[in-house]
């Protein structure tokens, strides 16, 4: 009987822990506000806005993967050499950092997951202190977009 109990228990925690990681991934999509960035190669990426301490500290952990065409874009009050890492993050990044002319002054590009469990992840930071925004999209898709260092791309105030 406890057995049974026990495996019941089991597989109910997890269809939970599924659901709500699922229904958090949803809302996190559906309550953020998108900008539109237009790439030198005239491809337009959707980018959900990260541009408050909650979301920037979340960013584009625990997801599976990224619409075609579709990243985070990170807004900061001020210029800096912003720190970034892979923790808890299931996709492989290409990382954009951006000044306030909206030129990328530094790109990583294909930066691995990180499966560390503790804080130990290597983390990236561009070689100026002058970028306000961070772009995250599919890894390997920067060059494709033609986005190279003194790139200008062209969006709106998020």
């Amino acid at each position: 009987m406890s057995q049974k109990l026990s495996l019941w228990l089991v597989t109910s925690l997890v269809i939970a822990v599924g659901l709500l990681a699922s229904n958090t991934q949803a809302a996190r999509a559906a309550g953020s506000d998108l900008v539109s960035i237009q790439t030198p190669s005239g491809v337009t990426i959707k980018a959900e806005v990260a541009d408050t301490p909650l979301k920037r500290s979340m960013g584009l952990m625990y997801r599976d993967h990224l619409e075609k065409n579709h990243g985070m874009l990170f807004f900061f009050g001020q210029p800096q050499a912003w720190n970034f890492w892979m923790k808890n993050t299931k996709m492989a990044l290409d990382l954009i950092w951006i000044d306030s002319k909206k030129r990328v002054t530094h790109i990583e590009r294909n930066v691995p997951i990180c499966t560390k469990s503790d804080d130990s992840c290597p983390q990236y930071r561009p070689n100026s202190d002058d970028a306000i925004y961070v772009l995250e999209i599919a890894g390997g898709t920067v060059d494709g977009y033609k986005i190279e260092k003194g790139s200008k791309l062209q969006f709106g105030q998020p």
